[in-house]
């Protein structure tokens, strides 16, 4: 989907870029596939935060999404390519021949009044199509991809990503993820063809931090600019306060390995994902 740019007629403007939402059918939700969505602005059941720089926000209904794709061989005709305010990705309105209706994540490229089916054994290779891992062939782009049968999609749902399915190996099949992880996924666990929808999403620029507190996220304070009781980096004279990089807990930080050396999905991990601090 193409990027708006503004015209910089004002400092905002001169950066603020937007989606083309022009390829979106402007309809509303279907109110049978929507939940209320309570928000906790990043609070446990105790009141306490434990997830910053969360709160003030819109408010919007959740969109109920079949992850599992568990209406298996009914073809089923794309109604509506949708907005949804609670991920990145656009959705797809599935309407089926006993009259049900579905969201699911909408793959790149499928169109309204495109059929798309769900199987336990065969279905053609086609964008938006699901099935198990070892009816796709190798070098297929997935996404939306369990990691227990039955569980529903878990991996590959963001706005633009996608896993490539490498080969097989016993009762396992080898897939990439986009964070370059190479891990095994059981043979029975199914997955949707093709790559997720709205790919443009990271070329997306806010240009203002009232757009971001629209979706929810409050502006960031540098530890360093704290006092001692605040964070562990807060406090001294000057700037060179001599701590290591840490968390406000007094986690360390750049570098520290914060996964259980005995967790039970290490076997699974071929490659670990490449850090990025590496590459630069």
């Amino acid at each position: 989907m193409p990027i708006k740019k503004l015209k910089p007629y004002t400092p905002t403007t001169r950066y603020q870029t937007f989606y083309d939402y022009s390829e979106l059918d402007k309809v509303e939700p279907k109110k049978s596939l929507l939940q209320v969505l309570n928000y906790t602005a990043g609070r446990n059941s105790q009141g306490r935060i434990t997830v910053w720089h969360r709160g003030k926000r819109h408010k919007r209904k959740y969109r109920i999404i079949d992850f599992k794709r568990d209406k298996y061989d009914i073809e089923g005709t794309v109604v509506s390519i949708e907005y949804d305010p609670n991920r990145t990705a656009h959705i797809a309105l599935i309407k089926y021949p006993d009259g049900e209706y579905r969201y699911i994540i909408a793959p790149d490229g499928i169109k309204k009044g495109d059929k798309i089916i769900s199987s336990k054994n065969n279905a053609p290779i086609k964008i938006g199509n699901c099935l198990p891992l070892e009816k796709i062939p190798p070098g297929t782009n997935i996404h939306n991809i369990e990691l227990l049968p039955g569980k529903g999609g878990q991996l590959c749902r963001a706005a633009g990503t996608f896993a490539t399915l490498a080969g097989f190996d016993d009762k396992y099949a080898i897939i990439r993820l986009p964070s370059s992880e190479l891990r095994k996924v059981l043979k029975e666990c199914r997955a949707t063809i093709g790559q997720v929808s709205a790919k443009d999403h990271n070329l997306v620029v806010f240009g203002k931090a009232g757009r971001k507190r629209w979706i929810g996220i409050r502006p960031t304070v540098r530890g360093v600019a704290m006092n001692p009781i605040d964070h562990p980096h807060g406090g001294g004279e000057g700037r060179g306060k001599g701590n290591h990089p840490q968390t406000p807990w007094g986690q360390p930080t750049l570098g520290y390995k914060t996964r259980k050396k005995r967790k039970k999905t290490n076997d699974l991990i071929i490659e670990r994902r490449k850090s990025k601090r590496k590459n630069k």
